[in-house]
């Protein structure tokens, strides 16, 4: 194995499946490395110009002592608790400015700098979306048939089933969709209630907050490889919350939630359950936590589970094998997906499914809307709930459960085609994330956009990507491979002279 991290790095990190590697190389950034400040922001929000902002920023970052400096690579996400980095050079996004019209030109002349901007703008989405392996969207649709809409203001603002005032609206493709998961997750159609939400986020936030209104002094459990969203959540809720440990594979450690629940069992718990982490795609034993729960002496009324199902909650029902499935006939509260992952939408969107019953504790009436609210949002977009019915009705279940097949089938292709390219690999059973180690240049990984955590990458197999891509995608990765060691024993080598000029 070439061009790796030291094994101290990977141990500091976390990555089992990396242990045993030993430092080859490390090749110097491509973009210039920013260094992160203590967040201190104080007295910057009273100046108003964004010059004047800039500039502030820039100053309060100089003063602060070299100790609070971390070099921290381009592309790498921040801790959620630690602190603003204040980026520059390549690594920070450039604006696009408004254009003014310009009284010299004419309206034709003004169009086609506009068109130019477009255009331009255009060949980078086409380009960033053939290379696009990191993150778990569907790239792959097609809603040219609904581009008329665009002309329209659709909000379905409110309660989906409840018509407002507010006459140009799509709850009618809405109320589908939602339908449409109700029979997914097995859950009478009297019996819950849903909306499609902006985002899988969202669907979190909703969840919880359902859990925690019908158990006001309800703790939330949930595993240190959860989403960002959920311990989100918490915060903003003001909830007591229990980070519960991991296994290897990412799936929550059942004997640490045991403990957990057991130090605190005189209060209700509130529970978010993975179907697919964000990193590594592990799937929460729903069945293992349903038992631990019975064991630990709660009865379904002290507690309620949130299915965080972003990507792999929509793929799960299709697959054909003996897996903990989420339905709404075991003691669930409520179940979240997001939409523009694997259906695939120009928007971000998700959908979230709760019971009725739990629902009346949040629920109120809006009367300048002439409707009830029980939403996170108040407006919601419209043309997203279209989108969804279009894709579902174009592939029905089979058309979807095919989707699903062909992810999972390419996944563990990846992870063939990657092992046999001598590079350590990990494909949970229930998943189509495929990690690996994370590659050392730094363009690599921003041309293939990939999602990284310590000393691991990942690709998320989605029905946008084919048995050519990998192809591509692994031929590229192997010659980056081969550059960080070629760098290596050059390094060893440019050693070896300034030894011998010793002599």
């Amino acid at each position: 194995l070439v061009g790796q991290r030291s094994s101290s790095a990977m141990a500091q990190a976390g990555s089992p499946i990396l242990e045993g590697l030993t430092e080859v190389a490390t090749l110097a950034s491509s973009c210039p490395l920013p260094h992160l400040a203590d967040g201190s922001t104080t007295g910057l929000r009273h100046h108003t110009t964004a010059a004047a902002s800039k500039e502030l920023k820039r100053a309060a970052f100089m003063q602060q002592p070299n100790e609070a400096h971390v070099a921290l690579a381009p592309y790498q996400a921040l801790p959620v608790t630690g602190p603003i980095a204040f980026r520059t050079g390549e690594s920070r996004q450039t604006e696009l400015p408004v254009l003014e019209p310009d009284a010299a030109s004419t309206p034709e002349e003004r169009e086609a700098r506009i068109n130019e901007v477009i255009e331009r703008y255009i060949k980078k989405l086409q380009e960033r979306t053939a290379h696009h392996m990191g993150y778990p969207y569907n790239l792959d649709f097609n809603y040219g048939a609904l581009e008329s809409l665009t002309k329209y203001s659709i909000n379905n603002l409110g309660d989906p089933f409840i018509e407002s005032n507010y006459g140009v609206h799509s709850r009618e493709f809405e109320v589908g969709v939602l339908n449409w998961f109700a029979r997914l997750w097995e859950i009478d159609e009297e019996e819950y209630y849903g909306y499609i939400t902006t985002c899988g986020t969202e669907g979190n936030l909703h969840g919880i907050y359902v859990g925690r209104e019908n158990l006001p002094d309800g703790i939330l459990y949930a595993s240190t490889e959860s989403h960002y969203s959920v311990f989100k959540a918490a915060r903003m809720y003001r909830m007591e919350a229990v980070k519960v440990s991991c296994l290897a594979t990412g799936e929550i450690d059942y004997e640490d939630l045991r403990a957990h629940l057991l130090a605190n069992k005189e209060k209700p718990a509130i529970l978010n359950v993975n179907i697919g982490t964000t990193v590594k795609g592990a799937v929460d034993d729903l069945d293992k936590v349903l038992d631990i729960l019975k064991d630990c002496g709660f009865t379904e009324d002290r507690f309620f589970i949130h299915c965080d199902g972003a990507l792999f909650g929509m793929m799960m029902p299709f697959l054909n094998k003996d897996a903990p499935m989420v339905t709404f006939k075991k003691p669930i509260g409520s179940v979240s997906v997001s939409g523009h992952k694997f259906i695939g939408a120009p928007v971000p969107c998700g959908v979230v499914i709760t019971r009725f019953k739990y629902v009346m504790a949040l629920s109120s009436d809006v009367e300048y809307l002439n409707s009830r609210d029980a939403t996170i949002m108040g407006s919601r977009n419209g043309h997203a709930p279209i989108y969804l019915w279009y894709t579902l009705t174009q592939k029905g279940y089979e058309g979807m459960q095919a989707d699903v097949e062909r992810c999972m089938r390419n996944a563990h292709v990846l992870k063939n085609m990657l092992q046999s390219a001598g590079i350590k690999t990990m494909l949970n059973e229930l998943s189509n994330t495929v990690v690996f180690e994370r590659p050392l240049e730094e363009s690599f990984v921003r041309k293939w956009q990939l999602a990284c955590e310590g000393d691991i990458a990942h690709v998320v197999v989605m029905p946008n990507i084919n048995i050519e891509k990998l192809e591509e995608f692994l031929q590229d990765l192997v010659q980056s491979r081969a550059r960080v060691s070629i760098a290596a024993a050059k390094s060893v080598s440019t050693v070896a002279r300034a030894l011998e000029a010793q002599l």
